[in-house]
C-alpha cells in the first residue's frame, strides 16, 4: 500500500510565505500611520489615570497646542471644568461595563476659546487605557444653537403674539392656531382645530373670503383682506388678515390682527367729527338766530312803542282799545319768543345772582302743580343743605317751567313726574355745581330725537303745540351761566333732564326791582335834552315821538359818526340813548369817543341782545329791545336820579 508523505513546508518554501505576510502588514500599519496622521477627527489613546498617552497630528491643527504640551500634563487642563466631573463619571463606568460610549464636551484651545467635540471612546479589553475618536462640531453646534434660538423665538412670538397666527390647509382646515386665537375669540385649540375656518366666519363674508384664498392658491401670490371672525360669546370681530402661500402649494399661514379697538377710534372719531359739525351747525345758528332776533326786537319797539302811543290818543275808544290790546298782546308774544331765541343764541341780559334753587323750585310749586293737572303725581325731592347756585331768577323759573311742561307733555295718560335739587360736588368749578333734575315716566325719546332735542325749532309736538324753543333756550341759558343741560331718555323709560349751574359761597342777595318799573305819570322827570341814535329810522322815530310825549327834547341822529358831530358843536345835552349795533361805529365805540368829548353825559345803551364785550369797561345802563314808553321814562329816571 502506498504511505502519504506529510504536508511538511520545507524551509526553503516557508520563507517566501513569511516575506508575503510581513509585506501585508508593513503595508497595513503604514496605512494605518497615514489614517493617523490625516484623520480631520482627533485620535487619541488615553489611560485612565488622565494622561494622553498617543494623539494624532489633528489635536495640534485643531486645538493649537504643542504635542509636549498636550502629553506631559492632565487631559483635565483642556477640559471645561463644568465638565470634569461628568466625564470622569462616564469613564469610570465605561471601564467598569467594557462597552464602548460617546460624550460631548468643549476643549480649550490655544487662543483662549472653546471648540465642541463629540467622543466616541472604546475601552481596551481588560487594559488600563482607552481609545478615543473625537469630532470637532464647534461649527455645526453653532448652526444648531443658532436654529434652536430662531426657533424659541419663533415659539415665543407664536406664543406672545397678539395677533392671530394660524396654518391651515385649502381644504378648509386649520392645521394649527396660535394663543392670542383663544385670548381673542374664547374658542379652545381643540374647538379651533376640529372645525372648517369657515364655521368661523360671518355669513355675508364667507364667499368673499375663500374666493380669496382659491385666488392666492392659483396665483401663489399674498393676499389681504379683512372680514368678521365668530367669538366664543357669540358676537363677531373685525379682522383684517395677511395670507401668505407655503412652497409646498398644500398649506397657508395666516396672520389676523384684531381691528375692534381701530374700529372703536374711527366710530369714536367720526362721532367726534359729528359733533364738531353739530356745533358749528348750532354756533351759526346761534349767530343767524341771535341776528334775526335782534332785528326782531327792533321791529318789536317799533310796534310796541307806537300801540303804546296809540292807546294814549285813543283812551275813550273802547272798541279801538280793544284792538290796539290785542295787537299789543301778539307783539308781547312775539317778545317772547325772541327772548328763547336769544337765549338759544346765549344773548340774552342775564341778572346772576346767588340763589337757593330748592327755594325758587318751592315758590313755584303752585303753579307746578296746576300746570301738569290731577294725571300726573308730581314729587318734589329739594335737598336742604344744597349751596346756592348763580342764576337769573327770571330766566330759571322760565327753564323750570319748561322742563316740567316736557315732562307734562310726554305722559298724556299720566305717570310720575320728579323734581329735584342737589348739590354734585366737583374740582371744576371749586364748589360743584347745583342740580336741577325733572324726569318723567313718559314714552322717552330714541336716540335720533335724542340727538336733536337742544337744535331750535325742533319739536315732536303738533302743530301750534309748541315753538321748538324750549329746550334749545334751557341749553343757551345753561352755557351762558357757565353750566350745561344734560338729557338721558330712552324710549318706553321716560326722560331726564338735568340743568347743571355753578355753585358759589356767595351769599344771597335780595331781588333788586325791576327797571320795567312804572312811573306815575309822563312828567315824572323834569325835560330833558336827548341825543337819540340808532340807525334804524322806524326805531328812532318811533323813540323820538315816545320822548317828546313824555315832555323831553330830542335831537336824532342816524350814525355814530352824526352824532359824535353833534357833540363836537355847542348843543347842550342831559342824556345820550344810543342802539348797540350799528354799522361801522356800534353803541360802544361811541359811547367812548362821547366820554372824551363830554366826560360827564349820562349815557343809556338800547340794545336787542346783551351783545357788549365782556371785558367793557363802560358798564352802561341797558335797555333792552322791546320797550314801551313806560319802560324808556323807568330807566330815564333812574340814570337822571343817580
Amino acid at each position: 500500500m502506498h504511505r502519504r508523505t506529510p504536508d511538511v513546508l520545507t524551509e526553503d518554501a516557508r520563507a517566501p510565505l513569511t516575506a508575503s505576510v510581513d509585506a501585508e502588514l508593513v503595508a497595513r500599519t503604514a496605512e494605518r500611520d497615514r489614517l493617523w496622521d490625516l484623520s480631520p477627527d482627533l485620535l487619541t489613546v488615553v489611560d485612565y489615570s488622565g494622561r494622553l498617552l498617543r494623539i494624532n497630528p489633528s489635536w495640534m491643527r485643531v486645538l493649537g497646542h504643542d504635542e509636549d504640551f498636550l502629553l506631559s500634563g492632565d487631559y483635565d487642563r483642556i477640559l471645561h471644568s463644568e465638565e470634569v466631573p461628568r466625564i470622569r463619571a462616564l469613564l469610570i463606568q465605561m471601564k467598569t461595563t467594557q462597552r464602548p460610549t460617546r460624550l460631548q464636551n468643549r476643549m480649550l484651545t490655544s487662543d483662549g476659546t472653546w471648540r465642541t467635540f463629540v467622543w466616541t471612546l472604546s475601552p481596551e479589553p481588560g487594559g488600563d487605557r482607552f481609545y478615543g475618536i473625537g469630532r470637532d462640531v464647534t461649527d455645526e453646534q453653532r448652526q444648531a444653537d443658532a436654529l434652536a434660538a430662531r426657533t424659541a423665538e419663533r415659539d415665543q412670538l407664536w406664543t406672545l403674539s397678539a395677533d392671530m397666527l394660524a396654518r391651515a390647509d385649502y381644504t378648509g382646515m386649520m392645521l394649527a392656531v396660535s394663543p392670542a386665537w383663544n385670548r381673542l375669540l374664547g374658542f379652545s385649540e381643540g374647538e379651533l382645530l376640529s372645525r372648517p375656518y369657515s364655521d368661523f366666519m360671518h355669513p355675508d363674508d364667507t364667499e368673499e373670503t375663500l374666493a380669496a384664498l382659491v385666488r392666492m392658491g392659483e396665483t401663489g401670490s399674498p393676499v389681504r383682506f379683512e372680514n368678521r371672525i365668530l367669538t366664543s360669546r357669540g358676537d363677531y370681530k373685525p379682522i383684517g388678515w395677511t395670507v401668505v402661500p407655503d412652497p409646498d402649494g398644500d398649506t397657508f399661514i395666516a396672520i389676523g390682527r384684531d381691528f375692534t379697538e381701530a374700529r372703536q377710534r374711527e366710530d369714536d372719531l367720526k362721532q367726534m367729527q359729528s359733533a364738531l359739525l353739530q356745533s358749528q351747525k348750532l354756533e351759526a345758528l346761534g349767530q343767524l338766530t341771535g341776528g334775526v332776533a335782534h332785528d326782531f326786537n327792533n321791529l318789536l319797539t317799533a310796534v310796541m312803542s307806537n300801540l303804546d302811543l296809540l292807546s294814549r290818543r285813543l283812551a275813550g275808544d273802547a272798541r279801538a282799545a280793544r284792538l290796539i290790546d290785542g295787537a299789543m298782546q301778539g307783539a308781547q308774544r312775539g317778545a317772547t319768543l325772541t327772548q328763547r331765541m336769544l337765549a338759544f343764541a346765549r344773548r340774552q341780559d342775564l341778572t346772576v345772582e346767588p340763589r337757593n334753587l330748592a327755594h325758587l323750585v318751592e315758590r313755584a310749586e303752585g303753579l307746578l302743580r296746576q300746570s301738569v293737572g290731577n294725571r300726573i303725581d308730581l314729587r318734589l325731592d329739594l335737598s336742604r343743605s344744597v349751596p346756592l347756585a348763580l342764576v337769573d331768577d327770571n330766566q330759571f323759573d322760565l327753564a323750570l317751567l319748561n322742563l316740567v311742561f316736557n315732562a307734562r307733555d310726554a305722559m298724556p295718560t299720566g305717570g310720575t313726574m320728579t323734581v329735584c335739587v342737589d348739590h354734585h360736588p366737583s374740582e371744576q368749578p371749586q364748589h360743584g355745581h347745583v342740580r336741577l333734575i325733572v324726569s318723567d315716566t313718559g314714552h322717552g325719546m330714541d336716540p335720533e330725537t335724542l340727538d336733536k332735542a337742544t337744535q331750535p325749532f325742533f319739536t315732536t309736538k303738533g302743530v301750534g303745540k309748541g315753538s321748538g324753543l324750549g329746550l334749545s333756550m334751557i341749553h343757551g341759558l345753561a352755557l351762558q351761566l357757565n353750566g350745561q343741560l344734560r338729557l338721558e331718555s330712552a324710549v318706553g323709560r321716560g326722560t331726564r333732564a338735568e340743568l347743571w349751574l355753578p355753585a358759589t359761597e356767595m351769599t344771597a342777595t335780595d331781588a333788586q326791582p325791576s327797571t320795567a318799573r312804572a312811573v306815575n305819570g309822563s312828567g315824572a322827570t323834569r325835560s330833558l335834552r336827548i341825543l337819540m341814535v340808532d340807525d334804524d329810522a322806524l326805531i328812532a322815530m318811533s323813540t323820538v315821538d315816545m320822548l317828546e310825549d313824555l315832555g323831553h327834547a330830542v335831537t336824532s341822529a342816524y350814525s355814530g359818526t352824526k352824532a359824535l358831530d353833534i357833540l363836537r358843536s355847542d348843543a347842550e345835552f342831559d342824556l345820550l340813548i344810543t342802539d348797540f349795533s350799528m354799522p361801522r361805529m356800534n353803541g360802544g365805540q361811541l359811547a367812548r369817543e362821547a366820554r372824551k368829548l363830554r366826560p360827564t353825559l349820562p349815557i343809556l345803551l338800547a340794545t336787542g341782545y346783551a351783545e357788549l364785550p365782556e371785558d367793557d369797561d363802560l358798564r352802561l345802563p341797558r335797555l333792552a329791545k322791546p320797550y314801551v314808553q313806560q319802560q324808556l321814562q323807568a330807566e330815564i329816571d333812574r340814570i337822571v336820579r343817580r
